[in-house]
């Protein structure tokens, strides 16, 4: 989505750690109607493809999900990143290493959000080394549901955690792949 890559050129800003700061449209600060048209990017990849859900973690890719699910036209769930005393009954749960962050979290769901029959739609907003997604991947098979694909904002593609997921067969589409980063450039891929 070359919209995406010119406001990342614009709004982002490099942090130490190749850590790529858009909280000016996308994480803190919410631009609606560009994250919008990003919902709207995914609903057109994913066309012709039967998804009931939309499926995230706290708290960054929630905006994202919901644009997508907006435009899907389908409920978004998301799974917490520490149990809480609203999250009762039975649960998915799976350990997520967050490399933002450089901590574990063990990320739980309600059972009652994510059924057999679902058709889950994964999105989030930063795919690096994949942690995240692949946690997220554990819950959707836990609960025995089907995984369509996952949805990326931004992917970081000189860390490698897409083309894995793609190597094992998992359909990823990612609005903007970032090829390389610098503290002064980024380059995008083709």
């Amino acid at each position: 989505m070359k919209e995406l890559e010119q406001k990342i050129l614009k709004e982002g800003v490099v942090l130490p750690g190749e850590i790529l700061k858009v909280g000016s449209f996308l994480n803190q600060q919410i631009d609606v109607a560009f994250l919008q048209k990003m919902g709207d990017e995914v609903a057109r990849l994913y066309k012709g493809q039967e998804i009931t859900k939309v499926l995230t973690i706290e708290a960054s890719g929630i905006a994202f999900a919901f644009a997508i699910a907006a435009s899907l036209g389908v409920p978004m769930a998301f799974a917490k990143k520490h149990s809480t005393a609203n999250v009762s009954g039975e649960i998915y749960t799976a350990l997520v290493h967050s490399y933002t962050h450089n901590q574990d979290n063990n990320i739980v769901i309600s059972k009652e959000y994510l059924a057999p029959e679902d058709k889950v739609l994964i999105a989030d907003d930063f795919l690096a080394v994949g942690g995240a997604l692949k946690g997220l991947l554990s819950i959707v098979e836990q609960a025995k549901a089907s995984l369509v694909g996952c949805a990326i904002a931004i992917e970081k593609g000189f860390q490698g955690g897409g083309d894995k997921l793609r190597a094992k067969g998992i359909r990823v589409e990612s609005l903007a792949i970032i090829e390389s980063m610098s503290d002064t450039s980024l380059t995008f891929r083709a």
